[in-house]
């Protein structure tokens, strides 16, 4: 189990601090009076009921024909975290715009609860298009994307096979393929992996005979001095960004059930990523991000018309939700010039 816990702890995230660190801005919990919101759900096309957060401008006629962007929340997190910032801040600057919780999290159906499905995970982007294209308010030819984190390869992956999504915009991407196939530069040797593939695959008998699940590591609960872990820390553990569902347990969020985490290992969004042009991609990571392997790979892959933007003395979750950071004004012009 010590060797698991070791193999796992080289997935998750950066940078040691002593409580919440608030600067450059960070407001996860941003509102704001320009906007309406109102709380939705949709079924995908399985039947799983997918909940959201429908962010508006303010006096927005109901027959506008607006454009809309889908907001989807880091890997482990639920849409209160990160996803209604962007959802919000996008917003005031005229698009309608959904911050969705993946199936298995946050609001969203799904059992067990914190189940990794990649599939329905990108699923539900599909289940926001057609949400927001039968919207009065919303031109459905004007539909964009942004994935935060885990959720930029859920766009991706969306994206290659729903020519819906016009523009697609990532943040601090995460490829949760090879994150767990391969570790953060590639620190997790075959060996590694196949004793975790060994260890979730014993589970399944425990878990078919009524046994309680067990759960990837997650976001630490304490600082121990590793760059990544106490990154996730100041975010996830403190009031910066903490947010613990009604349905949840504090000790269980970020952390996905063990037995189906596995299932990444047969996630490659970035195969066949070119497919996506002539559709616009945008892909912004920090210049001290853990996870920037992610986003130029995506880059290397992707055709024309792409573009990496990397932002100056930011880590990973730096862009999560530090305002000051963020290159709001950088996505308004993309999205107002791709969405046209």
């Amino acid at each position: 189990m010590k060797s698991l816990l070791l193999a796992l702890s080289l997935l998750v995230t950066s940078f040691s601090t002593l409580g919440a660190d608030m600067s450059n801005g960070a407001d996860n919990f941003y509102t704001s009076e320009k906007v309406t919101v109102e709380k939705v759900t949709f079924n995908d096309q399985y039947g799983l009921a997918v909940a959201g957060n429908l962010f508006a401008p303010k006096g927005l006629a109901p027959n506008a024909k607006s454009a809309a962007i889908i907001v989807g929340h880091p890997m482990g997190a639920v849409k209160e975290q990160s996803a209604n910032l962007y959802a919000t801040k996008m917003a005031e600057q005229g698009f309608v715009t959904l911050a969705l919780d993946l199936p298995f999290w946050g609001e969203s159906a799904g059992v067990p609860r914190n189940a990794v499905a990649p599939d329905l995970y990108v699923e539900a982007f599909s289940a926001a298009v057609d949400y927001l294209g039968t919207r009065p308010n919303v031109d459905r030819n004007r539909i964009g994307v942004i994935g935060i984190c885990g959720s930029g390869g859920f766009a991706i992956a969306a994206a290659k096979i729903d020519p819906r999504l016009k523009a697609i915009a990532t943040i601090s991407m995460y490829d949760m393929g090879a994150a767990n196939r391969n570790g953060i530069q590639h620190g997790v040797s075959l060996a590694q992996r196949q004793q975790v593939l060994l260890q979730a695959a014993n589970q399944r008998y425990v878990e078919f005979q009524g046994g309680n699940p067990l759960y990837t590591s997650g976001a630490p609960h304490t600082l121990t001095g590793d760059a990544i872990g106490d990154e996730f820390y100041d975010f996830y553990r403190t009031p910066r960004g903490e947010v613990t569902p009604a349905d949840a347990s504090p000790q269980n969020t970020t952390r996905p059930t063990l037995t189906s985490n596995v299932k990444f290992m047969n996630f490659y969004p970035f195969n066949d990523i070119e497919t996506i042009s002539p559709r616009p991609l945008l892909l912004i990571t920090g210049a001290n991000a853990h996870s920037r392997e992610f986003s130029e790979d995506a880059y290397q892959r992707a055709a024309e018309p792409k573009e990496l933007l990397v932002i100056p003395n930011a880590g990973h979750v730096d862009l999560y939700d530090r305002v000051d950071l963020i290159p709001f004004a950088k996505l308004t012009t993309f999205f107002k010039s791709h969405l046209q």
